[in-house]
């Protein structure tokens, strides 16, 4: 009798431990995927906003994200030596770049 109501004591809370887990790991992926939903949503339109910029295309301004060039502002400060080092980005884009200032 004794080592019934222990089975039962065990399994009980052996299924109170697992719920209590299971919506805290279920809570914490559901933040990262939130997060990471966000980073793309900005980083889309952060290359967006790059495309404003006259001759800029879409595979340039992604290039120019991708090289560290967040805002249409850091573009138009950059030094000309640092755009050219992006590739898909030529020496008459700096030019209407530099034609900004």
């Amino acid at each position: 009798m004794i080592s019934k109501f222990l089975s039962k004591l065990k399994s009980i809370l052996f299924k109170s431990a697992v719920t209590s887990e299971t919506p805290l790991k279920k809570e914490k992926k559901a933040v990262k995927s939130a997060k990471t939903k966000t980073k793309a949503v900005n980083s889309k339109k952060n290359i967006e906003t790059l495309t404003t910029l006259p001759g800029v295309g879409a595979k340039s301004a992604k290039a120019l994200y991708e090289a560290g060039f967040k805002t249409t502002k850091a573009v138009i400060a950059a030094d000309e030596k640092d755009l050219l080092a992006v590739s898909g980005v030529g020496i008459n884009l700096v030019k209407k770049l530099k034609k900004l200032k």
